[in-house]
């Protein structure tokens, strides 16, 4: 066969099987959106109930300081739930159809120092749409990191390991922050005027946070302040290690993909699918560990089904999986040592100059129509 009789595809499929795919998956939501009801609704109420006693329970043993431990490990759980299965979903309007105003989109806001409504523009419309695509999804490295071999290499990036620690440690506050885009900033493409809104709302935000975990709170201990103080920066502190972990690890492990905005001009519906599908990576683990990740430990199905309530994702992830053997694509998927280890060496290895300059995907599919 000569180049010119090849098909055209795009990362190994042709447009008519791009066209399949694409249905395959809208088929798949659709049905998912046709069968939420009680079901759903009684499982978030459920959720919600298990949070609110478990911080009520941590609130209260902070006046009994042999069970600070204790204390620290319930607030610590609460905020988890808090973040992962009830914020993110609901504020990605999962739970819009149940007609709760206290669990809508539009209204809801977590215990996080990021505004809700500065972090549903960042994430469920850059994030969501431009998912992986280098220069336009800032969740690539977060403005901070260089996650990618597409990342232009400076100096700068010999820090990467230090970064992202602190990125880990102080999670909540880079995800405010992130808002800001600080480096389009100085590089002079952003202007302080276009972030006095979104400052606002952070300043805000933020001193509703620091009031409440660090001086309310505590000083509703009396002598116990100090106590208290440090058992609410510990939970926050274990809550940002936890979510930074789950989310890198449905990022940026070995075999996810990232693309060009050049490749992804006139996007059709199942190359869509295709990027979600390749641009993340799920976790392997028990139904305690899927819900204390808000379940985005499925982050393959999360990317491809945004709307779709987190607790389906383990219901439909075999049936993805199936279909993509049938099509030949990769199911990234694995346990969190490995999904973790292969993240913290990508930080280390990209803080380093690349050895050699990564393949645009162009040329890829180029080697592979000559190949055949």
């Amino acid at each position: 066969m000569t180049v010119t009789d090849a098909p055209t595809t795009y990362h190994g499929l042709t447009d008519d099987q791009l066209e399949s795919f694409g249905n395959e998956m809208d088929a798949i939501r659709q049905r998912i959106l046709a069968d939420l009801g009680d079901v759903d609704r009684d499982y978030l109420l459920r959720v919600l109930k298990w949070q609110r006693s478990l911080e009520v329970t941590g609130r209260a043993l902070f006046y009994l300081p042999p069970a600070w431990p204790l204390a620290v490990a319930a607030l610590s759980l609460s905020k988890i739930l808090d973040n992962m299965e009830i914020g993110h979903n609901v504020m990605h309007g999962q739970y819009d159809w149940m007609g709760d105003p206290h669990l809508n989109s539009r209204m809801f806001d977590w215990d996080t120092m990021a505004p809700g409504e500065n972090w549903k523009y960042g994430h469920n419309y850059m994030h969501h749409t431009y998912t992986n695509i280098v220069g336009k999804d800032r969740d690539i490295g977060y403005g901070i990191l260089r996650m990618d071999e597409d990342q232009e290499w400076r100096p700068y990036y010999l820090g990467n390991p230090v970064y992202a620690f602190l990125l880990m440690t102080f999670f909540e506050w880079g995800v405010s922050l992130h808002d800001l885009e600080v480096d389009e900033l100085v590089a002079g493409r952003r202007t302080w005027s276009e972030n006095r809104e979104i400052a606002a709302r952070m300043w805000k935000k933020m001193k509703k946070q620091v009031l409440k975990d660090y001086v309310l709170f505590p000083a509703l201990t009396g002598p116990l302040f100090p106590l208290t103080f440090a058992g609410n920066f510990t939970a926050n502190i274990v809550r940002n290690i936890w979510a930074f972990n789950i989310i890198f690890c449905g990022h940026f492990p070995a075999g996810v993909a990232t693309f060009s905005l050049e490749e992804t001009e006139d996007e059709s519906r199942g190359q869509w699918y295709l990027r979600q599908l390749l641009g993340s990576a799920n976790i392997t683990g028990s139904k305690l560990f899927h819900i204390m990740s808000g379940n985005l430990s499925h982050q393959i199905e999360h990317h491809l089904f945004p709307d779709i309530p987190a607790r389906r994702y383990p219901e439909i992830a075999g049936e993805v999986r199936e279909i993509c053997e049938r099509y030949g694509l990769q199911y990234n998927t694995g346990p969190l040592r490995k999904q973790l280890g292969s993240v913290f060496a990508k930080i280390c290895r990209l803080a380093l100059p690349s050895r050699t300059a990564k393949q645009p995907a162009a040329d890829v599919r180029a080697d592979a129509q000559l190949a055949a």
